[in-house]
């Protein structure tokens, strides 16, 4: 199942350190097979506040997002956003082919 890193960023001071991660960021994903789906967009608010940007990386599974999010060659970047930029970051498992909103009632045993 697909797994995705998701980051809302704030108050990103695009700097050195932060073109520096730009760079390398990409390099770190291969090995776990990780690709951009979202990068640095500003969504289009339809309700409710969202200061910042969004960047959402797709995996294919969990298990290799958080490899990925562990691996030596991300924690040694890491720090390069971590100190530019305020931020909540997650990993979260995507939903299986054909999924519908009411399977979650099943989910929580309310079907």
């Amino acid at each position: 199942m697909t797994a995705y890193a998701i980051a809302h960023l704030q108050d990103v001071r695009l700097g050195v350190e932060i073109i520096d991660y730009i760079k390398r960021i990409d390099a770190t994903l291969t090995p776990y097979q990780g690709q951009f789906l979202i990068h640095g967009a500003t969504p289009e608010i339809v309700e409710g506040p969202w200061p910042g940007d969004l960047v959402i990386i797709a995996f294919p599974d969990m298990e290799r997002a958080r490899a990925w999010y562990q691996s030596p060659g991300y924690r040694e970047i890491l720090p390069l956003r971590t100190e530019n930029s305020r931020g909540v970051t997650m990993l979260v498992k995507g939903v299986e082919p054909g999924y519908r909103a009411a399977d979650f009632l099943a989910k929580v045993g309310l079907a």
